[in-house]
């Protein structure tokens, strides 16, 4: 949680986040790239783990599963998934009592939706992003996936 409140406002915008034993939910918004902000909650957590634990194995798995919120009802519903992630995995009864989780900034953000040239929304599908593969952009060029 240090290390998300460290990069906070510089690198993103918090809305809301779970800490779970084995992995971790956010809501954010990237001031620069998503591959960035994850790249510094990543690497600024496995640095502390490795430093204040004297932890010596891998923290993180490759990569990472990223959504795009396409409207308020979308954000309503991420919210809530992460609201009740602890109770579904039964390490919580009630979520308020559940003490690694956040809503910093839990107002809709206005803009999330992006506009073609001909005004028509955009849909963005989730992927999971792997460090050094390629992936097709829906303009049909591939890209370097920099994680």
């Amino acid at each position: 949680m240090a290390t998300l409140e460290h990069y906070g406002e510089a690198a993103y915008v918090l809305h809301a986040f779970v800490v779970m034993p084995d992995h971790l939910h956010l809501v954010l918004s990237p001031r620069e790239t998503i591959e960035r902000s994850v790249q510094l909650i990543k690497g600024g957590f496995s640095f502390r783990a490795k430093r204040e634990l004297d932890w010596k194995g891998e923290i993180w798995q490759p990569g990472f599963t990223d959504h795009r919120i396409r409207d308020e009802e979308d954000w309503e519903h991420h919210l809530e998934y992460i609201r009740q992630n602890p109770v579904k995995a039964k390490i919580a009864e009630v979520s308020v009592t559940y003490p690694y989780m956040g809503f910093p900034n839990q107002h809709f953000p206005q803009g999330l939706k992006p506009i073609t040239s001909s005004g028509v929304g955009v849909r963005a599908e989730a992927r999971i992003l792997q460090p050094n593969k390629k992936i097709l952009r829906s303009d049909g060029k591939q890209e370097k996936n920099a994680t």
